[in-house]
């Protein structure tokens, strides 16, 4: 767990940066650690959310007989979990394409139990009344859709797959209107440190771009492997 200063220091930095950062220590691939494209950001005014994943897998269309909700049971897991807390919710529906995991009331007892945010490979509804009476808060998910379904909670405390990003339970998460990954635990104390090194060698980097100095083969140093920041 992070202190609270930890946090806020994450909490001040872009996405695409923590990402960039969390390369130079070669915990895992450049191409993996992340959301795909099709997870969007539908708060963006929001800024940066940072918070620890409390996963469930929900069932927004499922047909007669149905099995009972486990809902009230997540919502007490929830208000006892880490703080910040992020609701990550696998859509398991027979059909994705009409489910709906949160509007402006869910997104309301969310925060309420102490969620920054929800994040779902699902729909999600209510955008302006989210805004409206949950200002702050983040919304994470595939697109939108006018109606609530029928939400039922099958499971939770499993590690889930989110638009091609593995989130398990715990996990920090970090997101902004870029997008989402999960900034590696045993490295997340130290992000903040190596993202100055970043704004460093971009400020470098850009100030060449823009000077009477370009040229290609400086370009060439400047952009390669051994010029990164190193850890």
């Amino acid at each position: 767990m992070l202190s609270a200063q930890e946090l806020e220091a994450l909490a001040r930095i872009d996405s695409p940066t923590v990402s960039n950062a969390i390369e130079a220590f070669g915990v895992r691939d450049a191409t993996s650690g992340y959301a795909s494209m099709e997870l969007q950001h539908f708060c963006p005014e929001s800024g940066v959310m940072l918070g620890y994943a409390i996963t469930c897998l929900s069932d927004t269309t499922m047909a007669a007989p149905r099995s009972p909700t486990r809902e009230h049971e997540f919502w007490r897991v929830l208000k006892d979990a880490p703080k910040p807390a992020v609701v990550v919710m696998k859509d398991i529906s027979s059909d994705r394409m009409r489910s709906c995991h949160a509007g402006d009331v869910l997104c309301s007892i969310y925060r309420r139990l102490g969620a920054v945010g929800v994040v779902t490979d699902g729909a999600v509804r209510d955008i302006a009344g989210i805004r409206e009476r949950v200002p702050g808060f983040h919304v994470f998910a595939a697109g939108l859709v006018v109606s609530h379904g029928i939400p039922t909670v099958v499971e939770f405390g499993s590690t889930v797959t989110i638009c091609g990003l593995s989130i398990q339970p715990g996990d920090l998460l970090h997101g902004d209107e870029n997008g989402l990954l999960v900034v590696p635990l045993q490295i997340a104390a130290r992000i903040a440190d190596q993202s100055r090194l970043v704004h460093q060698k971009e400020r470098d980097l850009l100030g060449f771009i823009n000077s009477d100095k370009f040229d290609l083969d400086g370009l060439r140093q400047l952009m390669s492997p051994s010029s990164r920041p190193k850890r």
